[in-house]
């Protein structure tokens, strides 16, 4: 790379060539964009308070999701949190063949929901959002409660049974009704998991200033 000389009597100063600083400046506006804490997951995730004075216009979100599908911000919440860890990207890992050879990822699975793209695309065409995004936490978090409210319909699992919705989220309303999660010891330690963080979360809500 060549740099212009300084001009005379203005110490050692240097000029990049236009090119050059175009690309710099791209590439730090992008990592400003990309790399901020309000695109990033919350840095407290055990507790929804901290959550909400990271990102407050979640708690806007998810209180509109209570009121239109009756599904409860805690529950809504330790769902998400167990599916992406609020990543708004997060995907299934990529899997190998013989280690080295990419076949693919598990499912389409994608967002802070983890929809996977048949059930998203139910989900967009029966409540007229064309154009919800997967990465969007808005409707991610609406999708959640759309999902919980089919599932206490299908499976007449209650909207505060955290437990059972997980294990009808991650199964499907069939794969639910089929009893297929009792064969999996490590899909109801999940599960688990998931009613104790809706728990802390719903004790947590009633101290958050």
């Amino acid at each position: 790379m060549t740099f212009l000389p300084a001009p005379q009597g203005r110490g050692v100063a240097w000029h990049i060539p236009l090119r050059t600083l175009a690309v710099m400046v791209v590439t730090m506006t992008l990592a400003t964009c990309s790399g901020g804490g309000r695109t990033g997951p919350p840095t407290a995730q055990h507790d929804i308070c901290a959550i909400f004075a990271q990102y407050p216009e979640w708690r806007d979100i998810t209180y509109d999701v209570e009121r239109r599908w009756g599904a409860p911000v805690p529950v809504a919440m330790a769902i998400i949190q167990q599916e992406s860890s609020f990543r708004a990207e997060a995907r299934p890992p990529q899997r190998y063949a013989m280690g080295v050879i990419p076949v693919g990822r598990a499912s389409s699975a994608y967002g802070f929901a983890q929809a996977i793209d048949g059930t998203w695309d139910w989900y967009r065409q029966e409540t007229g959002r064309s154009s919800a995004d997967r990465s969007d936490f808005e409707d991610a978090a609406d999708f959640v409660g759309w999902y919980m409210a089919k599932t206490a319909s299908a499976n007449g699992i209650g909207m505060h049974d955290a437990y059972n919705q997980y294990l009808a989220y991650h199964e499907g309303h069939a794969g639910y009704r089929r009893g297929n999660h009792h064969a999996k010891g490590w899909l109801l330690a999940v599960a688990q998991r998931v009613a104790e963080r809706a728990v802390r979360y719903r004790g947590q809500l009633g101290g958050c200033s």
